[in-house]
């Protein structure tokens, strides 16, 4: 086997050499890097926004003495005139008169939403590690998610919603790995947990804008929800563009900090090869050390999605007011944060994920039986909030343990990857939160078994905590080496 060492000490003084050559004070490299956490917020609004826009809103019978109205749980099935939406432009339900709607189609825009995100992240998150950069992916993709929202409210049919869903979700697909790689790239070393996890706490903290908004919003246009979210989502991106730098690593790597790259390294033929557009792609198939390492995060994140974006949906499955349910989902996101925090400093990273990943699993079991109780109702919304926690927690942890697991030269890429695979639960998990209104085996049971069965496919991965962050594939492949 190569002997490290000489690798780790060369990354050793790259690091502190990066830190020296950038010329910023530590206080101001922490503020830059809070402003690029910020894009969290908008990307946490985006990712459940479609919750309470496309929900079935409440209706009321025209004719209070109207036995079959009165005992009737859906509008589908009455005569026309017979009742009458609470306020007709609150939901696309409503407006477009979608309550007949099969739920495969009541699904569309969502799926079509992470849809989006899949092929964006598949045709841009390769950018930020050729050609574009952190900053300027960053950029494009808040002005891309922000300008296909504004859009959306001029939508005259679920079609073409559909079709706005999904270049909203293309742009949408790198925004939080762009910034959470940024972030933590631009700040010194001693900082990058907590900025890591700063993140997920904005994000916590637009999630929990949605149902706030939406609650005060209620008899106002489900439009309006979508130019609240995404108008200051356009103003950050320009905001960002003036006070952000790019990441000194991809400067260095890709050769265009000339006064700093001077110091670090001797002339380089290789910087076209670095900016080539499918480069880090082509890097990540060549590699098959660093290929399993990848498939295993993958898997683990795929088991997580299923929870972290299936539950707000199967929420209403519990026949709970929805505004509460989805706020405490939102605010979950604190401790799920502040716990990651707490993880990330106290215990190793694959340790974290198992006993998380278990955790959320067996609560999700428990929402899976359906029952007629009150107190039984309450415990398994206290099981889903638990569940979605663990399941927040763990992808916090997952996504700090990707970072530091992977080098500058393929960390967004593969970054990107990692979040791809759980984004393909993000297109199946409302068309199952549907089905699962009838049986939540659909819903609950199948999150549950696919988190457990996922979160398996970590164990075998390297322990990255106290590590530096590697730079090379070299010493990414030196990494990749984990304990069975």
């Amino acid at each position: 086997m190569v002997d490290p060492s000489p690798l780790l000490t060369q990354n050793s003084n790259l690091e502190n050499k990066i830190v020296f050559s950038t010329g910023r004070s530590s206080s101001l490299k922490l503020l830059q890097s809070v402003i690029v956490a910020l894009a969290w917020i908008f990307y946490g609004q985006q990712t459940f926004i479609t919750v309470f826009t496309d929900s079935k809103p409440n209706w009321k019978c025209l004719d209070l003495a109207d036995p079959i109205c009165k005992s009737a749980s859906n509008p589908c099935h009455l005569k026309p005139g017979s009742w009458a939406w609470l306020s007709a432009d609150t939901s696309i339900v409503s407006e477009w008169s979608l309550e007949c709607a099969d739920t495969v189609l009541l699904s569309l825009p969502a799926s079509a939403f992470f849809a989006g995100c899949i092929v964006g992240g598949l045709s841009l998150s390769t950018l930020a590690d050729s050609i574009l950069g952190r900053k300027m992916l960053l950029i494009l993709s808040c002005l891309i998610m922000s300008l296909a929202g504004c859009i959306t409210v001029l939508s005259p049919n679920i079609w073409v919603y559909s079709v706005l869903k999904f270049v909203c979700g293309l742009g949408r697909a790198s925004v939080g790995t762009a910034s959470l790689v940024l972030s933590m790239e631009i700040v010194d070393p001693r900082w990058r947990d907590r900025i890591g996890v700063l993140g997920f706490a904005f994000y916590m903290v637009g999630f929990m804008t949605l149902p706030i908004m939406a609650y005060v919003g209620r008899n106002l246009s489900w439009r309006l929800l979508y130019l609240c979210t995404n108008v200051p989502s356009f103003c950050y991106a320009f905001f960002l563009y003036y006070m952000v730098p790019e990441s000194p690593r991809w400067l260095m790597v890709h050769n265009q900090n000339k006064a700093c790259y001077s110091e670090l390294h001797e002339p380089n033929n290789s910087s076209d090869e670095k900016n080539n557009f499918y480069s880090s792609m082509k890097i990540l198939c060549t590699s098959r050390r660093i290929l399993w390492m990848l498939l295993a995060v993958m898997a683990t994140s795929l088991g997580i999605s299923f929870v972290y974006y299936g539950m707000p949906f199967t929420v209403r499955n519990l026949e709970t007011n929805i505004y509460i349910s989805v706020g405490l989902n939102a605010l979950s996101e604190l401790p799920a944060s502040l716990l990651a925090l707490f993880l990330t400093v106290t215990m190793n990273r694959r340790s974290s994920i198992l006993t998380l990943t278990t955790i959320s699993g067996l609560s999700s079991f428990a929402c899976a039986f359906n029952t007629t109780i009150g107190a039984a109702r309450k415990m398994q919304l206290a099981a889903e909030v638990i569940s979605y926690c663990g399941a927040c927690t763990a992808f916090n942890v997952l996504m700090i343990y990707c970072v530091e697991l992977f080098p500058t030269t393929i960390r967004n890429t593969a970054i990107a990857l990692v979040r791809e695979a759980g984004l393909l639960a993000g297109v199946v998990a409302p068309i199952l939160a549907a089905k699962g209104e009838n049986n939540r085996f659909w819903s609950f049971g199948f999150f549950g078994l696919v988190i457990v069965l996922c979160g398996l496919s970590c164990r075998c991965l390297p322990e990255t905590k106290g590590s530096e962050l590697s730079d090379q594939i070299e010493e990414g492949e030196n990494n990749s080496i984990g304990n069975c």
